[in-house]
């Protein structure tokens, strides 16, 4: 059963990825009637939100866009950061709605921004400390097998939070995207419309992950427990 859903879920996620890729591409090719470029765009909402200490800076990549809010730097792709386009305009919001909620000290992001540390220690060894956990089971050594699986099971479930946790971060930093983007005329009408869109299918990558996270934590908790199938 959980391979059925495995597969369902790579489907997914497959699906999800491409139809987010043809959006972009789509999107990339509409002209902003305002005629801002990304950077423009990302540099306004950072103003007009008060965030005078945050930079915008230009990375090589296909969304590769990203905010971190170690540095305080929003980072543009190339095609985003110089593009004057609906896509561009989206995902520029998209990323400063990140350094909006770093700067409004919401509460998901502080959450996940706290769980860095112990989600990369974790994700470095769970995998390898499951796998051992499971061969120390199947040689019949149960008991220090049981335990060595339940520890990759704990430092696996900080992934999985930490995944959950993402949503609302994602969710949220796209809902002041599109709010500022309508409110500031920035984009009008259908194009707002299309820059929703095209957020809507980023943050649906995040959801899958997400689900994938959830129910290979599941597969993993009842092989502890003494059932796969």
């Amino acid at each position: 059963m959980y391979f059925i859903i495995f597969i369902v879920l790579m489907v997914a996620s497959l699906i999800v990825q491409k139809t987010l890729t043809s959006r972009i591409e789509k999107y990339s090719k509409i002209p902003l009637s305002s005629g801002m470029s990304g950077k423009e765009v990302a540099e306004k909402m950072l103003r007009d939100n008060g965030i005078y200490d945050v930079q915008v800076t230009c990375t090589s990549g296909f969304l590769t866009d990203h905010y971190n809010p170690a540095t305080k730097v929003v980072n543009l792709s190339q095609g985003v950061y110089e593009g004057r386009n609906i896509a561009s305009a989206a995902v520029a919001a998209h990323e400063c709605g990140h350094a909006v909620q770093h700067a409004t000290a919401y509460r998901w992001l502080q959450m996940r921004s706290q769980m860095v540390p112990a989600v990369q220690f974790g994700s470095q060894f769970s995998q390898w400390i499951l796998l051992a956990g499971i061969v120390l089971m199947s040689l019949n050594m149960l008991g220090i097998g049981r335990w060595v699986l339940l520890l990759g099971i704990a430092f696996f479930a900080l992934t999985t939070i930490f995944s959950l946790i993402t949503l609302p971060v994602e969710y949220n930093a796209s809902e002041r995207a599109v709010e500022w983007l309508d409110g500031q005329s920035i984009t009008t009408g259908n194009e707002t419309v299309m820059a929703k869109d095209a957020l809507k299918w980023a943050a649906r990558t995040y959801l899958v992950a997400a689900i994938s996270s959830l129910a290979t934590l599941l597969y993993y908790v009842m092989i502890f427990l003494g059932r796969r199938d």
